[in-house]
């Protein structure tokens, strides 16, 4: 619920946001804040795809999705990654446009008030957003801060060009800045592609794997060994699997119970883990009892 909940919110202030930078482009006629503007529908359609595919990750795991829907925010998060890029695209294209036809810029103080408001409402939303993807290992939370933050990168690099084209009468200095800036968000969103990438390649969960360990150590007087243990990172779940090895003179029942236990003391230390335990016997007699 709280995923869902930060999604609207997402939704609702980039559209407060876009409004207010198209005030500011409207005030100023700056190629730099249209651009600046116009990044915000991205951002609008980005984090609609978010809540949908937060949604879809909410649901349980059904007959076609036995492992459930987590890896649509991977999805979701590659998309954004590449909504990023074709914002930059945008961006760059309209800002060579400029330099060939420069225009001179009016009302250009008032419209970088609205515009730096705008700037810190995106700054908190990204903000906000982060805390909570990375509370609850949302990657399409993450992905929307990110693309977010992108653009509050964006914003202060606009309003900082204009600014100093202003003061120094340099017309050149608003599309200027716009490429400059633009050469930032294509490095963050290539970093969110590959990130997001990496996810559906069923990346292991390292840090998972040795707190699985240090619980497993704790119980290690009643079992043999463990071995072949392997995780995958699946959104906000993670899926792991081991053998573990137990003294052959063990009921099946015994054994089971052991395996609850163990599985228990699991969900109660990584409520994210899903993890599956095969027992095999072992005749080592070394034991401990």
């Amino acid at each position: 619920m709280e995923k869902r909940n930060a999604a609207i919110i997402a939704v609702l202030g980039g559209l407060a946001i876009f409004m207010i930078k198209i005030v500011a482009y409207i005030l100023s006629d700056s190629v730099a804040l249209l651009s600046d503007a116009l990044e915000s529908i991205v951002n609008i359609a980005a984090s609609l795809l978010m809540f949908y595919s937060v949604y879809i990750s909410g649901k349980p795991a059904d007959e076609k999705h036995k492992y459930g829907h987590q890896k649509v925010e991977n999805i979701s998060s590659l998309v954004e990654g590449f909504l990023i890029l074709v914002a930059a695209i945008f961006i760059i294209h309209t800002a060579l446009e400029r330099i060939f036809k420069p225009v001179i810029l009016k009302e250009i103080d008032l419209a970088l008030i609205v515009s730096l408001a705008a700037t810190a409402l995106n700054g908190l939303l990204s903000v906000f957003l982060g805390r909570i993807a990375t509370e609850r290992g949302s990657m399409a939370l993450e992905g929307d801060s990110k693309h977010l933050m992108s653009d509050v990168i964006t914003s202060l690099g606009v309003a900082g060009g204009l600014w100093i084209g202003k003061e120094i009468g340099w017309s050149y200095m608003d599309p200027l800045m716009a490429l400059l800036v633009s050469v930032l968000i294509v490095r963050m969103g290539l970093k969110l592609v590959l990130k997001s990438a990496q996810g559906l390649m069923d990346d292991s969960a390292p840090k998972a794997e040795e707190k699985i360990k240090a619980i497993l150590e704790r119980h290690s007087s009643r079992y043999v060994d463990f071995h072949d243990l392997k995780t995958r990172r699946s959104g906000d779940q993670v899926f792991a699997e081991l053998h573990l090895s137990v003294d052959a003179a063990m009921t099946v029942e015994e054994a089971h119970d052991f395996t609850d236990h163990l599985e228990e003391d699991l969900r109660n230390e990584l409520s994210e883990v899903k993890i599956t335990i095969h027992v095999e016997p072992s005749e080592n007699a070394e034991v401990a009892q």
